[in-house]
């Protein structure tokens, strides 16, 4: 017995909107980054439950969510690098602190 389509895009509401508060609400920039990663992984449930319950004969819901993984892995990637360069330079990673570009 599968799970119905409305449980699967209430945990990604859910998900999304605890998300959107983590970016919202933190000053550390690495809890906004992980606010972010949330709503990427949110947008993949949303992905694969809508594959899952419309087409599931096509791979297009699984093909975007390795997409999004792809470019969820990026932007983790860039986004602690810049973190990193920003707390060498001016020794915090708050947003508040961070918010020029000039050093």
């Amino acid at each position: 017995m599968a799970i119905p389509l409305p449980w699967w895009l209430t945990v990604a509401a859910a998900l999304f909107a605890i998300g959107l508060y983590g970016v919202l609400s933190r000053r550390n920039a690495i809890g906004v980054l992980l606010g972010i990663e949330l709503m990427l992984n949110a947008a993949n449930i949303n992905l694969v439950a809508f594959w899952r319950y419309i087409t599931p004969q096509a791979l297009t819901g699984q093909v975007f969510a390795i997409f999004v993984i792809g470019i969820a892995a990026a932007e983790a990637a860039a986004g602690l690098a810049i973190i990193i360069a920003a707390y060498r330079r001016r020794r915090t990673v708050a947003v508040d602190e961070l918010d020029t570009m000039r050093w």
